[in-house]
């Protein structure tokens, strides 16, 4: 060995502090109906997350990605790989909530980065703001 940094190593730490596991996500019809029951809604110009605190586990992540809004399979698969990705990247500073991201009419003719760039602003009030922890009624909190 020339003492050389492994970059491979490097590389996989990486990529599994990125990572998507099965436990950042919601699996089944019970884990979305009690995001949906009980949930502090935040919206914008593109997308709505319902969420749900469960202080108990890592943040998941939900996908309701409406057909009606988005018609083409192209779309709803880009809203979809964006949403993930800001999960993915934000994932450690949502620690112990569930949540549903749902798309509005205006997303599919927003670029990705916007796109993005407005879902990690909805993160951000939803991590500093502390009535997500405290108040588990639906209420609406617009940009």
């Amino acid at each position: 060995m020339t003492g050389k940094p492994d970059l491979r190593s490097v590389a996989d730490v990486a990529q599994e502090k990125l990572a998507f596991p099965r436990t950042a996500r919601l699996l089944s019809t019970a884990d979305y109906s009690q995001v949906f029951a009980r949930s502090k809604r935040y919206t914008d110009r593109y997308w709505t997350i319902l969420v749900r605190v469960d202080d108990a586990s890592p943040a998941r992540l939900g996908l309701a990605i409406a057909k009606k809004r988005a018609r083409r399979a192209v779309d709803r698969n880009r809203l979809k790989r964006v949403a993930r990705e800001a999960f993915r990247h934000n994932r450690s500073a949502l620690t112990g909530l569930d949540m549903v991201v749902m798309n509005r009419d205006a997303a599919t003719s927003a670029a990705s980065c916007e796109l993005r760039e407005a879902l990690e602003a909805l993160f951000l009030k939803m991590h500093t703001g502390s009535a997500v922890r405290g108040n588990q009624s639906r209420t609406q909190v617009s940009s």
